[in-house]
């Protein structure tokens, strides 16, 4: 008589993601629809934060498009630059075209610290950077996240302290290599007055800039050794490219008699 046979690995991964039934089903399903709700019901409070209750200035929204595989790379302010990116250029779109929420990097210590807030970003596309940022694990994620939609990535890593662009690090290049995105600079101004380092709540009737520049060109970046120094010039291109745009911010801004 012949024993049973022995499970391959194969053949335990296939019984893991075999669909499941009756309850399991329903309780899958009512989940990412409370998932779905949340994360839309929070996009509409900031989208009400930043054009109703402060005034956002957005240049450039045609340069997007709705394409997956779309990286917008971005300056960073505040703990909440992620939302104005997405928002601005995104909602109410992404009501009906999910894939256009976009996945946020975010660091540890700012969002997985208290139990309400890391249950909440859960929901809100964040995925969970160590501190130190040197995080395979979260690049495996994002290079696998990155071609099924839309990223919003900080290459500088860090809050600007004086609203100045800093540079960038190689993180932001390596993904582009791995996954050959659409890549949007992208620069904000005044995000500091709304919250500022420190704080825990944002400010009302200030003045927010946003520019959406046209894609990077990077094509003589391709077909060669990826490398950490590959990827660092890659990235040091579009921290240029931001810089100039937020230099036109700043202008703009002080052109409009904003202080």
């Amino acid at each position: 008589m012949q024993g049973p046979t022995k499970e391959s690995p194969r053949d335990r991964k296939n019984r893991k993601i075999k669909p499941t039934r009756g309850r399991g089903k329903v309780a899958y399903y009512l989940w990412s629809w409370f998932s779905y709700a949340l994360t839309n019901s929070t996009v509409a409070v900031f989208w009400v934060l930043f054009r109703v209750l402060n005034r956002t200035t957005v240049i450039g929204r045609e340069n997007v498009g709705e394409d997956r595989n779309t990286l917008l790379l971005s300056n960073h302010q505040s703990m909440i630059d992620s939302f104005l990116v997405g928002v601005c250029v995104f909602f109410p779109k992404s009501l009906i075209r999910p894939h256009l929420m976009p996945w946020n990097p975010a660091a540890e210590e700012n969002f997985y610290g208290h139990p309400v807030l890391r249950w909440l970003s859960t929901h809100w596309r964040c995925i969970r950077v160590k501190e130190g940022r040197r995080d395979l694990h979260a690049l495996h994620r994002m290079l696998e996240l990155l071609p099924t939609g839309v990223m919003t990535f900080f290459p500088e890593g860090t809050r600007s302290r004086d609203g100045s662009v800093g540079s960038g690090k190689a993180g932001a290049g390596l993904v582009v290599l791995g996954t050959h995105p659409k890549v949007i600079p992208v620069a904000i101004e005044g995000m500091r007055e709304v919250l500022p380092i420190g704080k825990t709540f944002p400010r009302f009737f200030k003045r927010i800039y946003v520019s959406y520049g046209p894609a990077i060109d990077y094509s003589d970046f391709l077909g060669k050794k990826r490398s950490r120094e590959l990827a660092q010039g890659l990235v040091d291109r579009a921290m240029d490219t931001i810089r100039k745009q937020h230099e036109e911010l700043v202008a703009l801004r002080s052109a409009t008699g904003d202080p």
